[in-house]
């Protein structure tokens, strides 16, 4: 792989460990379907632009069902699902249970028929993922946060299934169209909770909401959407849409250390023991089976 392609996955993973401090930061001043929307609006304004500039207005006439079932699984669920998990979790603790996300793809894979090129290695990555989630959690979870590690469940769940439906559904569809249309019907599905909140006066659970909340919605919107998704497009050109997967390895990394640094969470004996285990366990499951 090119230094230009290393480069692409590094910026990628550093940015896509920083949206869990950002939505620790934002949910507890404001509500998590405000912040989502916020997001998604944000990247909407960004990306759509672009798209439609291309010419792929047209997908959304041929491929609407593929990208509203995206919207759902990709972006509508697991970005919920983190803002009111974090309610309760660290930013730090949740970037370590995402980190499951490729040994929940492999046995997605594996079940619907995709992938059944098992071995004794991607076998044993399973089995030494899971526990390393068993771990964390065992070591990790209160009581009253186990309906929070339930939730983010649902956002490991829609992460996997990501990448399945695109390449079932929208394997021929530019990734920049499928992303953007998709964020925008996203969007539009938070759309009417928000305006019912703000009608209520739920949308925030401050008198105040302070600077570094608006900030981290920002980015978000910005940094963490639509930036993102355009360094993306542009590594999968670069180095190919399966060594992309290389960024799940750094994103937990850096969602610890910056929820260390900068929110002064706790570096724990679960996270330390949990985190190398998880990450064996991911690379191993999601490693490919050499046929002759």
């Amino acid at each position: 792989m090119t230094k230009r392609g290393w480069l692409f996955i590094g910026v990628l993973g550093l940015i896509w460990g920083t949206p869990y401090l950002f939505i620790r930061v934002a949910v507890l001043e404001l509500s998590p379907p405000v912040v989502v929307f916020s997001r998604l609006l944000l990247g909407a304004l960004v990306l759509l632009p672009l798209a439609l500039r291309q010419g792929q207005g047209g997908v959304l006439r041929t491929h609407w069902k593929g990208i509203l079932t995206f919207a759902l699984i990709e972006m509508v669920i697991p970005f919920g699902a983190l803002g009111f998990a974090e309610q309760k979790l660290s930013s730090s603790l949740t970037g370590l249970l995402v980190a499951a996300v490729p040994i929940v793809n492999a046995v997605i894979t594996y079940q619907i028929g995709l992938d059944r090129n098992w071995n004794t290695k991607r076998v044993s990555g399973l089995l030494i993922g899971l526990f390393g989630v068993a771990l964390l959690v065992g070591f990790e979870i209160r009581a009253e946060n186990w309906w929070s590690v339930a939730i983010v469940a649902f956002a490991v769940i829609g992460y996997a299934l990501g990448p399945v439906i695109i390449s079932q559904m929208l394997s021929d569809v530019p990734s920049s169209g499928t992303i953007a249309w998709s964020q925008f019907f996203a969007m539009l599905f938070y759309l009417p909770i928000v305006a019912y909140q703000f009608s209520n006066g739920s949308w925030k659970v401050v008198d105040q909401v302070s600077t570094n909340a608006i900030l981290s919605v920002v980015s978000l919107g910005l940094l963490c959407t639509a930036i993102a998704f355009l360094v993306l497009f542009k590594a999968i050109d670069e180095v190919g849409p399966s060594r992309i997967t290389l960024i799940t390895y750094i994103n937990p990394a850096v969602a610890v250390v910056l929820g260390i640094l900068i929110l002064a969470e706790p570096l724990t004996a679960g996270m330390i023991l949990a985190f190398p285990i998880i990450l064996i366990g991911s690379i191993l499951a999601a490693s490919k089976v050499k046929i002759n």
